[in-house]
């Protein structure tokens, strides 16, 4: 069987001498592996970074197969943003959280066009990048089952004030309610209980929060059974929590 379509590179790992497979989130294919013959060489090694959009071609006998890929070059986002360590971060974040939490071969379309406008936003040098990331975390955990309910408080049902999140339902808390739990509660930042502040630019404190608060029910939820975060997300959190950088773009 023969299918097309248009994809994201997650990952490609080499396999024998020449060969790499190549992990893609497509649109109507979901997170699909295919092995891409010459994809080692120096001519295609380019092409498999991860964040590159690309026209894949993928043929199998039977679907279940690894089956193969030929691909086509769309748009490349790793290339650009080399000199950029907090843009490489990102993507390199983003990519690795999408292979390590979807499962295989199913469509998830919402997440691929909040993954395809992150890595835009990458490509265009847009301020707010981990802020942008951190809301497309949300997404994935709503899609694969597991939204967080930020609308409102659990507690009150009013939606003003709102500063915490439960970490066992996953619903908002207001600063009055509580207070007299906060040391339980994790911190609902700014930026995802409203809009982005005017120019993207976010306090290092909020921007910390959203990577805890999101990575704490990835971990609960997609990561439970002994699969550790993958290192990309981890050293995302670590260059945030740096000291003596005051505001992250």
């Amino acid at each position: 069987m023969e299918w097309t379509d248009e994809g994201i590179v997650l990952s490609a790992r080499k396999h024998g001498e020449s060969a790499v497979i190549a992990s893609l989130l497509t649109r109507e294919h979901g997170r699909h592996p295919g092995l891409v013959r010459g994809g080692a060489g120096a001519r295609a090694r380019g092409l498999y970074q991860p964040g590159n959009r690309v026209m894949a071609q993928w043929r199998g006998r039977l679907a279940e197969h690894l089956g193969s890929y030929r691909c086509e070059l769309a748009r490349s986002t790793a290339a650009g943003v080399l000199d950029d360590a907090l843009a490489l971060a990102v993507l390199r974040a983003a990519c690795s959280v999408t292979e390590t939490a979807l499962p295989e071969r199913h469509p998830y379309g919402r997440v691929y066009d909040a993954l395809a406008a992150l890595l835009d936003a990458v490509a265009a040098g847009e301020r707010g990048l981990v802020a942008l990331y951190v809301r497309w975390e949300v997404v994935l955990l709503a899609e694969i089952g597991y939204g967080l309910d930020l609308s409102q408080c659990a507690a009150t049902g009013r939606n003003d004030n709102l500063a915490y999140v439960s970490p066992k339902t996953g619903r908002a808390v207001s600063l009055s309610a509580g207070e007299p739990y906060r040391d339980s509660l994790l911190i609902l930042p700014g930026f995802l209980a409203g809009a982005l502040p005017p120019g993207g630019s976010v306090p290092q404190g909020d921007l910390l929060a959203g990577l805890r608060l999101t990575g704490h029910f990835l971990d609960r939820h997609v990561l439970s059974l002994g699969i550790k975060p993958p290192a990309p997300r981890r050293q995302l959190e670590t260059m945030v929590a740096a000291p003596r950088r005051p505001t992250i773009y």
